[in-house]
């Protein structure tokens, strides 16, 4: 029998947040961190958990997991966000964390949502709290921990890797809520064929969440059930009554039969696959940047489309495209880098959707563009021999002489300068004795400013 409150807010919590798991073994997906036997399971089992960082994409059960530890460990859960909240709200949090542990004798788990939100100089707030064992700080975050979070934080937690949820895992959830009539949809009787349970896990691509809300907003629409309330609604009411007015699949037993038309009609489109995190994201990326070397306009632009339609950061794709221009496109056409450069500040100052044209501007110039890799390659080669070499001595010709005791030591003895010469042009060694004759860049005869480069190829004393 369902309690009070699940019986008071079922009408009110979307479906994701009735069916968040209350214990392990209804948290799919995740075997590999919380299975029996591993690490993190048997902490909270003993008792001896110490501090996490749990990393992942969106709806892979971040915030759930923290619930069911600090369930587990019978602590005091304090959430916190780092996007809404800053050091003072933390450090009263902290106090009366210090005062549980006093009176009360209960930890505090501090669940930080978000927490590479905080500077590194902000997170250092955590680090006296977190070694005397005043809180269990659990942070979540979308984001690498090894670039948003500071080496001592780190080095004091336990990080853990949570993946997109497999298809295998988004179907057992799926089930689960529509077979739970308590906090679930079992009251509707409802089944989905084969192929909407499909596409109601393309459309959420490893998400729960995104999955869970999705599967409550076709049931209800197919129910004739409105609750005016549910945030899950708004915004999609014309669409809830359009699909309310028509004629409903019943099976032999009177639940409602969802198919896979149903089911992207509620969801308007079929989603694009496409994960800004993981794999695919480096996939799509990859294919746009081939594209362009490859001086492929339409690869590029459909690519790029794909990544604008799939919500990819434009700051990310700008950034990849300035990084092209040097790497790829060099002094075959130095303006590449200044359109680059200028495609990204129109990012920033304009915004999607529009700045989606900025970016097509940007790739389709890029892919147009001759191309040159020697800038890149010769970095490469001079950064070899820097490895391998060492700290070469700088030739004592182009040393400044700043003191009469480097002067008496030969520094700057023999220096040539350049603007003394006919058209600024010298001939002189500038690379360490070990290195002389190396040549690290050597242009294509297309490259823009090839001839100047030639004309420089006087042979040196």
């Amino acid at each position: 029998m369902a309690d009070l409150f699940e019986e008071n807010t079922k009408g009110i919590e979307p479906l994701a947040e009735r069916m968040r798991p209350r214990d392990f073994g209804d948290f799919y997906g995740q075997e590999e961190i919380v299975g029996k036997g591993k690490p993190l399971r048997e902490a909270v089992e003993k008792d001896e958990l110490r501090s996490v960082i749990l990393w992942g994409p969106p709806g892979t059960g971040k915030t759930t997991l923290a619930h069911i530890i600090a369930e587990k460990t019978k602590g005091f859960f304090q959430p916190f966000s780092a996007a809404t909240s800053g050091v003072p709200e933390l450090r009263k949090l902290i106090e009366e964390a210090q005062k549980r542990l006093k009176f009360d004798k209960r930890k505090t788990i501090l669940f930080v949502d978000e927490i590479h939100r905080f500077n590194k100089a902000q997170q250092d707030t955590f680090l006296p709290y977190v070694e005397k064992g005043t809180i269990i700080l659990i942070g979540a975050t979308t984001e690498n921990p090894s670039f948003e979070l500071n080496s001592p934080l780190l080095s004091r937690s336990m990080v853990l890797v949570l993946k997109p949820l497999t298809d295998e895992a988004l179907e057992k959830i799926i089930n689960r809520a529509l077979s739970d009539a308590t906090r679930g949809l079992g009251e509707h009787r409802a089944k989905l064929d084969e192929d909407a349970k499909a596409a109601i896990i393309g459309f959420a691509d490893g998400d729960a969440r995104v999955a869970l809300n999705a599967l409550e907003f076709i049931i209800l629409s197919a129910s004739r059930i409105v609750f005016s309330n549910s945030p899950l609604r708004q915004g999609y009411e014309g669409q809830a009554r359009e699909l309310e007015n028509k004629p409903k699949d019943r099976d032999n037993a009177g639940g409602i039969k969802i198919t896979k038309k149903m089911a992207e009609e509620a969801l308007q489109k079929k989603a694009i696959r496409y994960d800004k995190k993981g794999e695919e994201h480096y996939n799509v990326i990859s294919a746009f940047i081939k594209s362009m070397r490859d001086s492929d306009a339409d690869g590029a632009l459909y690519w790029l489309a794909r990544m604008i339609e799939g919500g990819e950061d434009p700051r990310f794709i700008a950034r990849r495209m300035i990084i092209f221009a040097s790497e790829d496109i060099g002094n075959a056409l130095p303006t590449a880098l200044v359109v680059a450069v200028a495609v990204a500040g129109a990012v920033e100052h304009v915004g999607m959707p529009e700045a989606g044209i900025n970016l097509a501007h940007g790739a389709t110039y890029l892919a147009s563009a001759p191309k040159s890799n020697a800038s890149y390659k010769g970095l490469l080669a001079a950064l070899a021999d820097a490895k391998e070499h060492g700290a070469l001595p700088v030739p004592l010709h182009l040393r400044n002489a700043v003191t009469n005791l480097m002067k008496e030591l030969g520094y700057h003895q023999g220096y040539k300068y350049a603007h003394d010469f006919k058209d600024a042009k010298v001939a002189q060694e500038h690379l360490p004795e070990k290195l002389r004759g190396k040549k690290y860049y050597k242009p294509p005869v297309q490259t823009s400013n090839a001839p100047l480069l030639k004309k420089k190829g006087a042979k040196k004393s």
